[in-house]
């Protein structure tokens, strides 16, 4: 009883709120349909029967309240609610009836519902395999691109593929393809970076193997450039010359960029993949080193191979590796920076430069060191229209300029000498051609008439052999120190420089040996000093030839200051030359005036004709006079001509003077007068048959004759003791030496020796003249 009465009372009062709620409702008279439709719903009308019992209950005690305050209220009451009780009973009956008939229906719907439930939950199932099998086909369809890429060489495409995988494998719900892909993908991208690593490698060796090729096109190019550039400078200087000043210059293009053609793409193929695997900087130290050890190998020379012969492959393969490594920087990104390209160059520029030292300093040819460095201007030419400091390597030429030289100067000399030993200091024969070859090309002529042909030089043929061998050595000179990084101006001083030395160093001392050698006739050295005043004339065409070379305009050599020493050194050996051929003839007369020895001084009679020693001096001197007429300059035969007479006059004193002539009377003077008019009559012949008269108007040969011409004046005077006058003297004596006059008047006596020589002077003039002359003798010996 007791359980019941607290499970009712825990029943009651845990329905109490729902009760309340009822019992609201119910006192609101609002419909309770909607909750009786909901207990039946939800499947549990008893709590709704439950708390309507409930509330029946409560109303009964309220009713019975009621009733106990209104008793016939409450039968009233009461009777009500026995009527409300049938109706809650059929209410009651109905409900059931009705929670049957929803109960069976809502008994299929369920099913219904549960199998529609099962249908949803199976249809998300399979949605979502779909999307895991599409997302695995989808892998798996790039694993296969990947594999298919990878097994054709494509890289990239394959690494896209993994990146792609990569991005996908984590949303994978299968986890067995996710672990797979997630153990392969790293194996993938170590294949892909070895393979491209073996591809890079065989391009560094291609890139390496045709370096040579590309240097060779460069220079190739450079060196059409230069002659372009010549041809139209060339051409340039002939219009000018020729007087069109409207001239212009027609630049041709040359797409020289479109010819160097060199393949990069595996090496952008390679960096972008190392980029795109996250190891960039990785691939940018690896061909660094590897290019840098490439360089190394390149910069060796070969120890057992001539670098004559292998220059210019050698320097070639420098040129196309930095013509490679400035494509690379232009065009590869960040692969190359240019600090990296400079440390190369700084690299190679050492190294070369030291190399060329070497090789130069052990070169004893011109022409071979003339030969490489013409490479390697062309070399500097062609990398520096890429941007690269050649100054470096084009001073090592400037530092081989002089070795150069020297090289060229003693091969000059050897031809020189050469020229000079062959020549057989003969005048050339030339036909027109020859002239033109020989001596209008050196600018040698005399006149700018032409001659007569066939035309016969002043000089031999030494000239134009020494005026080839200089232009050649110019030519050669300014071939070596063009391009080398000097301005013309620069160069040509230094051309003019070298120019000096060869005349002066080289072909003034070989013929200055030749002539002190003394090993030469008088027509040798007649021939020899006519050539070494056209090889003065020489010079100004050798100034002209070497600044035409040197690019510069024929204004500059005009003027007074641009000139060459060799011009006054060779005039000073023309001047010796003189000298020793002055000295010849000098010699050469000596000879013939020695014949005096065999004159008699003391001679009866007075000979009329002329002796056979000066008819032998006069047809030596006319033959040395024509001769040097013909070869040597107007001055340079007046100054031959007043040396012969002035040996002849000297000579006629020594032998007067000397003991050899003991004794001599006044008719051995009477020969020499009459010897002394014909050589005066013929000095006077010589002098204006040769047209000095028009030059040389205040003196003539005769000149250099007047010692002995007042000599012997003196000695057949009348009074010779006037003499010692010093006005007289001046006057007419002026020329004569006390001393000598002295010792030729202690010789001379007024007649011949013999046995009736003092009946033979007995004349009173003879006496007077002796007199005079035995006054003067006196006087002078108190002067002595």
């Amino acid at each position: 009883m007791n359980a019941k009465a607290k499970s009712r009372n825990v029943t009651e009062n845990g329905g109490t709120v729902e009760d309340s709620i009822l019992m609201t409702l119910i006192g609101n008279g609002e419909d309770l349909a909607p909750m009786v439709r909901h207990s039946f719903q939800t499947g549990k009308p008893e709590n709704l029967i439950h708390q309507l019992k409930n509330v029946a209950k409560r109303k009964e005690v309220e009713v019975e309240e009621l009733c106990k305050l209104h008793y016939e209220e409450f039968i009233v009451a009461v009777d009500e609610l026995r009527g409300v009780l049938v109706d809650a009973d059929a209410l009651k009956t109905e409900l059931a009836s009705d929670n049957f008939r929803l109960q069976e229906i809502g008994s299929a719907l369920l099913s219904r519902l549960e199998d529609l439930l099962e249908s949803y939950s199976i249809k998300k199932n399979i949605a979502e395999a779909v999307k895991t099998s599409r997302t695995c086909a989808e892998v798996l369809d790039l694993c296969i691109k990947c594999n298919r890429h990878l097994s054709e060489g494509r890289f990239y495409p394959a690494l896209k593929a993994v990146d792609q995988i990569e991005k996908s494998y984590k949303n994978i719900p299968v986890k067995a393809v996710g672990n797979l892909i997630e153990k392969r993908v790293p194996v993938i991208k170590n294949l892909i970076e070895k393979s491209v690593c073996g591809e890079i490698n065989e391009w560094l060796v291609h890139i390496r193997s045709t370096s040579k090729d590309i240097g060779q096109k460069a220079i190739g190019f450079a060196s059409s450039a230069r002659q372009r550039n010549e041809d139209l400078l060339a051409r340039q200087k002939k219009a000018e010359e020729a007087g069109d000043f409207s001239y212009s210059l027609d630049v041709e293009e040359v797409e020289e960029t479109s010819v160097l053609k060199i393949n990069l793409t595996p090496l952008y193929r390679a960096y972008y993949i190392h980029v795109c695997l996250g190891i960039g900087d990785k691939f940018r130290e690896y061909y660094y080193k590897n290019r840098t050890l490439q360089l190394s190998s390149d910069l060796q020379v070969s120890p057992g191979q001539h670098f004559l012969g292998s220059h210019q492959t050698y320097l070639a393969q420098i040129v196309g590796y930095f013509i490679v490594e400035d494509r690379v920087l232009r065009t590869a990104g960040d692969l190359l920076s240019a600090n990296q390209v400079e440390a190369m160059w700084e690299t190679a520029v050492t190294k070369l430069t030291l190399t060329l030292e070497n090789q130069f300093s052990e070169m004893d040819t011109a022409s071979h060191l003339l030969l490489v460095k013409d490479y390697v201007t062309l070399f500097g030419a062609a990398l520096r229209q890429y941007g690269y400091d050649v100054g470096p390597i084009l001073k090592t030429l400037t530092n081989s300029r002089d070795k150069y030289h020297e090289l060229l100067l003693t091969e000059c000399k050897s031809q020189i000498k050469d020229a000079v030993i062959n020549d057989d200091c003969k005048q050339m024969v030339m036909n027109e051609s020859e002239y033109q070859s020989n001596v209008v090309c050196f600018h040698l002529q005399t006149s700018d008439i032409i001659p007569a042909f066939p035309y016969v030089a002043p000089f031999s043929s030494m000239v134009p052999g020494c005026c080839r061998i200089a232009r050649s050595f110019i030519k050669d000179s300014v071939n070596y120190l063009s391009y080398g990084g000097q301005s013309q101006t620069n160069f040509f001083d230094f051309v003019r420089k070298y120019l000096d030395k060869l005349l002066i160093d080289v072909l003034n001392e070989v013929i200055l040996t030749t002539i002190q050698t003394g090993s030469t006739d008088v027509s040798q050295a007649m021939q020899v000093a006519a050539n070494i005043s056209f090889l003065e004339r020489a010079c100004d065409y050798f100034l002209q030839t070497a600044a035409k070379q040197c690019g510069l305009p024929a204004r500059i050599i005009a003027r007074p200051q641009t000139t060459i020493t060799a011009k006054m050194v060779l005039k000073t050996s023309r001047d010796e030359a003189y000298v020793t051929l002055s000295n010849s003839v000098n010699n050469k007369l000596t000879e013939y005036l020695a014949l005096t020895e065999n004159v008699n001084w003391t001679i009866d009679d007075v000979t009329q004709h002329k002796s056979d020693y000066m008819h032998e001096v006069v047809i030596y001197i006319d033959t040395i006079l024509s001769a040097a007429q013909q070869i040597l300059p107007l001055d340079v035969v007046y100054k031959i001509g007043n040396g012969v007479f002035e040996h002849v006059n000297n000579s006629f004193m020594d032998t007067l003077v000397s003991d050899s002539v003991k004794r001599f009377t006044a008719n051995a003077v009477m020969g020499i007068n009459n010897d002394l008019k014909n050589l005066e009559q013929f000095a006077d012949e010589q002098f204006h048959g040769m047209g000095l008269s028009e030059v040389y108007k205040e003196g003539g040969f005769r000149g250099w004759l007047l010692e002995v011409r007042q000599l012997v004046n003196l000695l057949l005077s009348s009074q010779p003791e006037n003499f010692m006058n010093p006005t007289i003297r001046m006057k007419n004596y002026n020329a004569l030496d006390h001393k000598k006059v002295g010792t030729i008047c202690e010789k001379y006596k007024d007649a011949p020796d013999g046995l009736f020589g003092s009946l033979s002077n007995r004349g009173g003039k003879q006496s007077d003249q002796k007199k005079s002359m035995d006054v003067l003798k006196k006087r002078l010996k108190e002067f002595n």
